[in-house]
């Protein structure tokens, strides 16, 4: 049986956190989707076909990883897709109150859709998409905390 993960998230844009949880990720389970969650109320700065591109060109050396968008409950998703499992990265405690709610009603909603944390790596701890673009937005240095393809689109987006 091939144990499948589905990675969701907004990607918007994706980091070098993103990509560390992706890594460490491929060592559980046999396949990773990495899933852009379309969400029409959340403002993004890149649209979903730039953050899919931007997400296929970080993680073309990765195997065993596939990409695509998905609407609506996770768990549907995930049932749809055959997968067991949903992984999600964590910085910081702050992320595991909403985190744990988010678990508990997906384990309520679908039994057999389990949800495995891992923690990023330290060296990402204080990353995030929001930050990373607010920092980009005024010119600040953040290639170390993005992919090469990243930091170009950035770069571009915001005039530097």
């Amino acid at each position: 049986m091939t144990r499948i993960a589905i990675y969701p998230g907004s990607f918007d844009p994706v980091t070098n956190g993103h990509l560390d949880i992706v890594e460490r990720g491929l060592k559980i389970f046999d396949k990773i989707i990495v899933a852009i969650l379309i969400n029409p109320a959340k403002d993004s700065l890149f649209t979903v076909e730039e953050r899919m591109d931007m997400l296929q060109q970080s993680m073309k050396n990765f195997s065993n990883v596939e990409f695509d968008t998905f609407s609506g409950l996770l768990v549907d998703y995930a049932v749809q897709r055959k997968a067991h499992a949903i992984l999600r990265g964590m910085r910081a405690v702050s992320d595991f109150e909403y985190e744990f709610q988010m678990a508990l009603m997906n384990r309520r909603l679908q039994r057999d859709i389990q949800t495995v944390f891992l923690m990023t790596g330290l060296r990402w701890i204080f990353t995030s998409s929001s930050i990373i673009k607010e920092a980009a937005h005024f010119g600040g240095d953040i290639e170390d905390m993005v992919p090469a393809t990243v930091n170009r689109k950035l770069k571009e987006t915001f005039g530097f």
